[in-house]
């Protein structure tokens, strides 16, 4: 498993193919500060709850100078269905061998009743328009979360 992130920190660079299969990067928005966030499944309870307050916030955000990308192990097909069903307008990409989240050190180990497993660390990192981690932030909550970003961001 990766390091965490610190700020500072060069963000790992990604290509990866969103809901429609077109190709998403990180140096696709060079100049653009931009939240990626790492959730565990599209269509489960809490990541559903996660995508919809990312967007219901969207455009707050995007005026603020931010652009929102979302990383799930799940394929594009699901982030396809996940999109439409909750009327999502972020950018969902798939990563389904997990190589950025692990690039991210956000597919890792926890624990969950008891039992350890391997999984997605719920976890969002701000990268600012240089490329470099401006916030990094692990283990959040589904709920509450993007609002504790904007509060931290001082939007």
């Amino acid at each position: 498993m990766s390091e965490r992130l610190q700020p500072g920190d060069v963000a790992p660079a990604f290509t990866l193919p969103d809901a429609d299969g077109n190709e998403v990067s990180l140096a696709g928005h060079a100049g653009r500060k931009v939240i990626v966030y790492f959730y565990p499944a599209a269509l489960t309870p809490g990541c559903t709850k996660q995508a919809c307050d990312f967007t219901d916030n969207l455009d707050l955000l995007a005026g603020a100078g931010y652009d929102v990308i979302g990383i799930s192990p799940d394929t594009p097909e699901k982030l396809a269905r996940f999109r439409e069903k909750e009327s999502l307008k972020v950018t969902l990409v798939a990563d389904p061998d997990k190589k950025v989240a692990e690039s991210y050190a956000a597919y890792g180990e926890k624990k969950n009743y008891g039992k350890t497993y391997m999984g997605i660390i719920r976890s969002t990192i701000v990268v600012d328009e240089d490329g470099k981690v401006a916030h990094a932030f692990y283990n959040v909550r589904a709920t509450g979360h993007v609002a504790k970003i904007i509060k931290d961001l001082g939007i």
